[in-house]
């Protein structure tokens, strides 16, 4: 089984009779190293190494109803699968790989209503043999599910809460989105680096806005920029359809930025409310960036680098559309899982979770560098993208943020700043 092993990496994508398989990794002066090798081959070489038995895995994502977000304009489109379709990607690609260990994922994807009971619902999937878990869940929902589990092995895939790894922390739960904290960490370096240092905030009225607008605060001070000025945005969403809806926001943007001098205006606008319509309306000509404009995230339809084009179209030929975020999270839960139990040869939820927090994991997410986990907060090391509507403007951490342990935890709460007690 050792040569297996050492070929489990080769074996994260999907792979054909004609089609090499290609894994980019970016070296420290930015160059990609690369490595190719047929599926022909593998398949080939690999064929009878299936273990006797078959190793099942259950994995169950669970979510709850919802309506889908009002688009803010016509060329957004309704999602309804957000963040399943990239579970569903991360499954096959675990059969995939695990069609030749021997390994047989079975995969349950559980819609809650909006008053069932989560708890009890948990405990009756746990009951049923289930340890392995994906919650595609709001803050109080992911504290439910994991104190109604301890025993199992749980992955957030939807939440930037900070708290979710700090002090509400569960040594269950693991984080796969980035954090506000990494978020805003990764969009004040690269303002640093400009040398934008003086800053104006404005914040929406609801409560993702203010976490949003605490994340932006901390990393302004840590960074070395200054908030000049700020403002909270307390208004109603206006009738932006009507004949006049243009002329209303053109009018009153400029009276409401009438900020001190600044060189970047940063919004706190998770809900999509206003933050859009500052660009190219504000009293001053200034950059918008935060939760628009220059936007720091996890993924975008514009990344294409490190190997990013080949995940992207195999999505999109899957869920005939572009991934977000959420699939992206979903997608890397499932393959870090998936790898998890190549390593390991096991299903068992304790010897999984050890693996994923030692530093034999070197897990890839088309990001240019291994992505592995935290072990003090169970929190996912990655680079975070900083990108506009249409094009990716940068990655970081940016070049000369150093750090002794890898450059990614120059990025959210360093392990000394944790207040996370359960890991």
């Amino acid at each position: 089984m050792r040569y297996l092993i050492a070929l489990s990496a080769l074996l994260a994508l999907p792979l054909s009779l004609d089609v090499g398989l290609q894994m980019h990794a970016r070296s420290k002066s930015g160059a990609a190293d690369s490595f190719s090798t047929t599926g022909a081959g593998i398949r080939g070489w690999m064929s009878g190494a299936h273990a006797a038995d078959a190793l099942p895995i259950h994995v169950v994502r669970l979510t709850r109803e919802e309506d889908p977000p009002v688009p803010l304009s016509l060329v957004d489109v309704p999602i309804d699968d957000d963040g399943a379709a990239g579970a569903e990607l991360g499954i096959a690609d675990n059969r995939t790989t695990g069609g030749f260990l021997g390994h047989e994922y079975l995969y349950e994807n559980v819609t809650l209503t909006e008053t069932e009971n989560l708890a009890e619902r948990v405990a009756d999937l746990v009951d049923e043999g289930n340890r392995l878990m994906l919650l595609d869940l709001e803050p109080e929902d992911l504290l439910a599910a994991a104190d109604a589990a301890p025993d199992a092995l749980m992955f957030n895939v939807r939440s930037s809460a900070d708290s979710l790894r700090g002090g509400d922390c569960r040594s269950n739960l693991l984080h796969l989105p980035p954090s506000h904290a990494m978020l805003a960490d990764a969009l004040a370096q690269y303002l640093a680096w400009k040398r934008w240092s003086e800053v104006v905030l404005v914040t929406g009225r609801h409560e993702e806005d203010k976490l949003w607008s605490a994340a932006l605060r901390r990393s302004t001070k840590r960074f070395g920029l200054k908030i000049v000025d700020e403002k909270d945005w307390d208004r109603e969403p206006g009738a932006r359809r009507t004949d006049s809806g243009h002329h209303t926001a053109q009018q009153e943007i400029p009276s409401f930025t009438r900020f001190a001098d600044h060189d970047v205006l940063l919004v706190a606008d998770a809900g999509d409310e206003f933050g859009e319509y500052l660009p190219y309306r504000t009293e001053q000509p200034r950059p918008v960036a935060g939760t628009q404009g220059l936007t720091p995230t996890s993924w975008h339809r514009a990344h294409e680098q490190w190997g990013a084009t080949q995940i992207q179209r195999r999505f999109e030929a899957m869920a005939d559309r572009t991934m977000t975020p959420r699939d992206q999270a979903s997608w890397l839960a499932m393959r870090a899982l998936g790898e998890a139990v190549t390593q390991t040869g096991s299903a068992d939820a304790a010897a999984l979770r050890d693996f994923l927090l030692s530093d034999r994991l070197t897990l890839a997410g088309f990001k240019g560098v291994p992505l592995s986990f935290r072990s003090w907060n169970g929190q996912l090391r990655q680079p975070v993208l900083l990108v506009a509507p249409r094009m990716l403007i940068s990655v970081s951490p940016q070049d000369g943020y150093l750090h002794e342990t890898t450059e990614l935890d120059t990025l959210g709460f360093d392990r000394p700043e944790s207040g996370c007690e359960r890991f």
